[in-house]
């Protein structure tokens, strides 16, 4: 059964009541928990989530009204149902006044029943929405979000837009601080899922005997600490979309059960044999080399596959050229606002070091150190000694044998590879010299017009502004 909706919660000292409510209730595919005492219905509430109460007003022990009391101080947005035998205007009143959200008069049809449980769940999934609807509203994923003009960028919006209006699997791959999540959240912005739930889940960040649980779900007491029965986030994203980050962390047993649910939507509970299924588009994406973890037998080769209906694959930081100053502006202009600071731009000296820097850490690095100089810069005009000295990151980028026997791609043309190795020898070079032009063609032997040129054929970004005095002053 499955409503979408959590469990009702049935309350009445008449075995024949509740067995009645139980069948009238399950026979439109709501859960339901009976119980006999208010006692005992505090405690179901104490450790499992219901969508609303139905109790009877007179019970053996705790009456329905002190019941309802109990509930409305400890649980005030639970809707609750009244009934009774005995009905009266004045106990209807007093009801309605002690916070129940209607009251029924025993024998009633079970159309009125229904009715009164369609209005709570009309209520439930309203309250979700608009939960869902201010999360959303908090956080933008719109396209524009993803800036660049750099060719790479411009590709990568345009394959956002023709993939997110379909249902197709997609699998994101690339560095830490590339953008992954913000493809994944235009992804779902853009698609016809954009009204139902956006799930974001980082694998990584939840133990590996855990993961299973909040994927799925669990019954109670399926394992210690299971208090009480708890729906996953796939059933959470029902009809929206969920987003499974660092994907390549997840164990192999995990990415069996995962590689089932891709197939139909289909999943079990932890310690349930009951079959579900949910309608919901996965998004994935990792910043491993999954051709490595499937030859270490550390990913399922299946599971790729099948993940891989659309890759996309944002670029390193290092890879787009002047995207690295608007990105720059962008964030100037956000944390200037948010620290009510008045910025103008950045120096020379500021825009150089910038672009010869490696990024090891990408877009996410260059957002920390635009938001530290915007805090410790005096003057209206960001410096270069406001920005980090990168010289604890520069030993996070890969060592000279690294760049000097690169790993090339099998099936590409040599000159595309000769390209993308001379770049990375004038981006180290450039950073070995922290950006200083005369200094870097110095190095490499080159004239500064012959590397000006080779950085512009690489879309390398350089500052115009760079002249030769500027350029021989540095030097000396």
């Amino acid at each position: 059964m499955s409503s979408g909706l959590p469990p009702i919660l049935i309350v009445d000292d008449e075995k024949n009541m509740r067995v009645s409510l139980q069948t009238v209730l399950e026979g439109e595919d709501h859960e339901v928990v009976a119980e006999e005492s208010a006692e005992e219905g505090l405690r179901r509430l104490e450790v499992d989530d219901f969508f609303m109460v139905i109790t009877d007003c007179r019970l053996g022990g705790m009456s329905g009204y002190e019941f309802l009391e109990e509930i409305k101080k400890r649980w005030p947005e639970m809707p609750v149902l009244m009934l009774t035998a005995y009905a009266t205007p004045k106990l209807a009143v007093e009801a309605i006044k002690s916070g129940a959200i209607d009251y029924l008069a025993k024998p009633f049809a079970p159309e009125e029943l229904l009715l009164a449980v369609a209005r709570c769940a009309e209520r439930h999934s309203l309250l979700r929405e608009n939960a869902d609807l201010k999360a959303r509203n908090e956080e933008d994923f719109s396209l524009e979000r993803i800036i660049g003009h750099h060719p790479n960028m411009k590709r990568l919006r345009e394959l956002i837009g023709t993939v997110a209006p379909t249902d197709a699997t997609v699998l994101i791959l690339g560095e830490s601080g590339t953008g992954k999540e913000l493809v994944a959240g235009a992804i779902h912005q853009l698609s016809r899922r954009k009204k139902g739930r956006y799930i974001r889940i980082n694998c990584a960040a939840i133990p590996d005997t855990l993961l299973e649980s909040e994927l799925f779900g669990h019954e109670k007491g399926a394992f210690t600490g299971a208090l009480k029965q708890k729906a996953g986030r796939v059933e959470e994203a029902d009809g929206g979309t969920i987003f499974l980050d660092e994907i390549g962390d997840m164990s192999r047993p995990l990415q069996a059960k995962l590689l089932r649910f891709l197939e139909d939507g289909s999943f079990t509970r932890v310690g349930s044999n009951e079959e579900r299924r949910v309608d919901v588009r996965l998004i994935a994406a990792t910043n491993r080399d999954v051709i490595e973890a499937i030859k270490e037998n550390e990913f399922r080769e299946d599971l790729f596959h099948r993940l891989n209906v659309m890759q996309f694959r944002p670029p390193p930081l290092r890879d787009r050229g002047d995207d690295i100053i608007a990105l720059a502006e962008h964030f100037l202009a956000q944390f200037s606002s948010n620290l009510g600071k008045q910025l103008d731009g950045f120096s020379d000296e500021a825009r150089r070091k910038m672009l010869a820097y490696h990024w090891p850490g990408n877009v996410r690095e260059l957002r920390n150190a635009i938001e530290r100089a915007v805090i410790i810069e005096p003057s209206r005009l960001i410096k270069d000694v406001s920005l980090p000295d990168f010289k604890l990151e520069t030993h996070l980028k890969r060592d000279e044998s690294a760049v000097l026997q690169p790993e090339l791609p099998i099936n590409q043309p040599i000159d595309q590879s000769v390209g993308e190795f001379e770049k990375e020898i004038i981006l180290g070079s450039l950073e070995a010299n922290q950006g200083n032009m005369a200094k870097t063609a110095k190095m490499l032997g080159l004239s500064r017009h012959a590397l000006r040129y080779r950085m512009q054929r690489l879309e390398i970004g350089t500052d115009k502004n760079d002249d030769d005095e500027v350029s021989d002053q540095s030097a000396a």
